[in-house]
């Protein structure tokens, strides 16, 4: 459970990273559409401050390049040099002044708020008018026709259109519709200047040629067709404008003098053109064409302006609402993430409560040999039951888990409590026919004065003492105690002689002097069996040639038996399980039987608060420290029965 649930602070990062994850994806879209959809309407918004700073230059500009090109095609239509060439050189101070002005707006303007397109149109409208110097040298030396430089003159006109489309083109809608239309529209006005050009370079030569006439009637055409083809497109206003203009007598003079040019053809075009009044019609519809299409620009300008508000503050409502359930959305994300995290952290004290404090409790109280109510001592997670998400599954999973856990931790006490008691049953059946054999073998050797039958009586004695042993060791893990008891204390030197002859290779134990100290008749058979358990061990683990030693001393507090032995020793990590076994030895486990003696030594130490301790042995082997505590020893006594009890299993040959 707790690896299922893990660390507090990982959690709740990992919870509040899923739940945050989707806000941030929507927070992340929203900022995405609010950008996309303000785009357009902002470039809207600036439209008018992009023509104004970039558009109006070149719009001027073309205007001085359009007067300048009628009065060159005027210039070059006239033989004389020296006729109007005074009016043109002013015109082309004029137009140079006009495009100084559109360069250094191009080139030194916030170019940063054009796109790609735009700066790619006014850059071609530069390197264009810088033709200009040049076919100015050609019609002031006269080495192109008029009608050849009207055209060329045009074809420097011919950018600024695109300029104009792309500085006010929108990506689609009526606002761009309206947009181009209005562009169109600036062409008529180019188209009247064209034929006034023309027209003037006819009036100075006096006639024209046929293709000459054919580009003049094709420029009226022109004019016409887009005069009737894009009007009808404007909105109210604008077309208004247009149509009030058309039914003007401006616009009579205009179309009287181009049905007079049509109808004239290209022999009497010359005279038709010298005989009315087309220069000043023409002026004055030029100027008009241009006011007209910039009251219509205006006018395109200011609705999409109105337009981009609307849609701006539509897009603000729309904004606001999205960041309202973009918060909201957060909100319930953090409130739901936290309340999962508080779940997960309730279940999660629950299970280590559960598992670190009660089941152990109730398994040890089993161990005990208790009668502990599980559900009661070990109750059921307190959002286990609750909750039908997987949260709750979780606690109701683990609580099953549990509830068998418990189960199985009685059926297991319960079981080893059998098993206890079958080995406590068998063991004492042994111990009693153990005593019975002593008592039969006692009573051969008190008869017999043969000594080859005394020695194997001895040896069958010897024996059996060490089948008591083990079955007293049996009684032990068992969690009895055995039956021997002594009634007055016996000497220590007679305890330690007695636990030297239970085991097999008693002969290999050097047993020294012993200090004049006894040991309390409760713990003579106890102190006996530890310390023949810890001989024994020596001898096993020890060459069989080499000797196990003995040292002694009274110490502060109690009295100190050191036993050593010459064996190859325990490593650091055997040594330190070892010596758990023996603090811990409730902890007994059946499938090491190879420490069952150890775990004898424990039980016993621990009953009388004697301290056993295993470390290496100056012999190379390994040395067990016997520490009796006051309470284990008393006063030097011998009894009859106690003390010749002890002397006769010391005094095996």
């Amino acid at each position: 459970m707790r690896r299922l649930i893990g660390r507090p602070a990982t959690v709740r990062a990992r919870i509040v990273a899923l739940a945050l994850a989707p806000v941030l994806a929507l927070l992340v879209l929203w900022s995405f559409a609010m950008v996309s959809v303000t785009g357009e309407l902002r470039a809207l918004v600036r439209v008018q401050g992009v023509y104004e700073d970039f558009g109006t230059p070149v719009d001027t500009a073309i205007g001085q390049i359009q007067i300048e090109r009628r009065l060159a095609a005027a210039y070059l239509g006239t033989g004389r040099r020296t006729a109007n060439v005074v009016g043109l050189m002013e015109q082309q101070r004029r137009t140079d002044k006009a495009v100084n002005a559109m360069r250094d707006a191009i080139r030194s303007g916030d170019r940063d708020r054009l796109s790609a397109r735009q700066r790619q149109a006014l850059d071609t409208m530069v390197t264009t008018v810088g033709r200009l110097e040049e076919l100015r040298q050609r019609v002031l030396s006269r080495d192109i026709t008029w009608d050849r430089a009207v055209s060329e003159y045009s074809a420097l006109v011919e950018p600024g259109f695109d300029v104009e489309s792309t500085l006010t083109a929108l990506q689609a809608g009526q606002l761009a519709r309206e947009a181009q239309v209005v562009v169109e529209l600036v062409r008529v006005r180019e188209f009247v200047s064209r034929e006034d050009a023309l027209v003037a370079g006819a009036r100075a030569a006096g006639t024209l040629t046929d293709r000459q006439y054919d580009t003049l009637t094709a420029t009226v055409e022109d004019r016409r067709v887009f005069e009737r083809t894009y009007v009808p497109d404007l909105p109210d206003d604008s077309r208004t404008l247009f149509e009030d203009f058309q039914r003007g007598e401006l616009h009579r003079e205009l179309v009287s003098g181009e049905d007079v040019l049509l109808r004239a053809g290209a022999s009497r075009a010359g005279d038709a053109v010298a005989a009315g009044s087309w220069r000043s019609t023409a002026d004055r519809a030029v100027e008009r064409y241009m006011l007209l299409c910039t009251r219509s620009a205006e006018n395109s300008a200011r609705r999409g302006r109105e337009f981009a508000h609307r849609e701006l503050a539509k897009a603000a409502v729309v904004a606001v609402l999205g960041l309202t359930a973009v918060a909201l959305s957060l909100w319930f994300a953090v409130r739901g993430a936290r309340r999962i995290s508080r779940r997960l952290e309730t279940l999660r004290d629950a299970a280590d409560l559960l598992t670190t404090r009660q089941l152990p409790d109730v398994i040890a109280r089993l161990s005990a040999g208790e009668n502990v109510d599980a559900v009661a001592e070990a109750p059921p997670l307190a959002d286990g039951e609750a909750g039908a998400d997987e949260i709750g599954d979780v606690g109701r999973s683990f609580n099953r888990a549990r509830l068998a856990a418990v189960e199985a931790a009685v059926r297991q006490a319960t079981l080893r409590r059998g098993l206890s008691a079958v080995l406590l049953n068998i063991a004492r059946r042994n111990q009693s026919l153990v005593h019975r054999q002593l008592k039969l073998v006692d009573t051969l050797e008190r008869r017999t004065d043969d000594s080859d039958v005394l020695e194997q009586l001895f040896r069958i004695d010897h024996l059996t003492t060490r089948m008591r042993r083990h079955a007293e060791s049996l009684i032990i893990l068992s969690g009895a105690a055995p039956g021997r008891r002594w009634r007055r204390p016996v000497p220590v030197a007679d305890v330690v002689a007695s636990a030297v002859g239970e085991i097999e290779a008693y002969a290999r134990v050097e047993v020294p002097p012993m200090p004049q100290v006894g040991v309390a008749a409760d713990a003579v058979a106890d102190v006996v069996h530890l310390i023949a358990e810890l001989v024994e061990n020596a001898t096993v683990f020890s060459p069989p040639k080499t000797r196990v030693t003995m040292r002694t001393a009274r110490a502060d507090g109690g009295f100190v038996l050191q036993i050593d032995d010459r064996g190859l020793g325990l490593d650091a990590e055997h040594l330190e399980e070892a010596q758990r076994t023996i603090t811990t030895p409730d902890d007994f486990d059946p499938t090491r039987h190879d420490r069952l003696g150890l775990y004898v030594v424990g039980r016993l130490a621990a009953r009388h608060g004697i301290e056993v301790t295993l470390g290496p042995s100056p012999y190379g082997g390994t040395t067990a420290v016997v520490s009796l505590p006051e309470g284990v020893l008393a006063p030097e006594g011998r009894s009859a029965d106690g003390a010749q009890d002890v002397s006769a299993r010391a005094s095996l040959p």
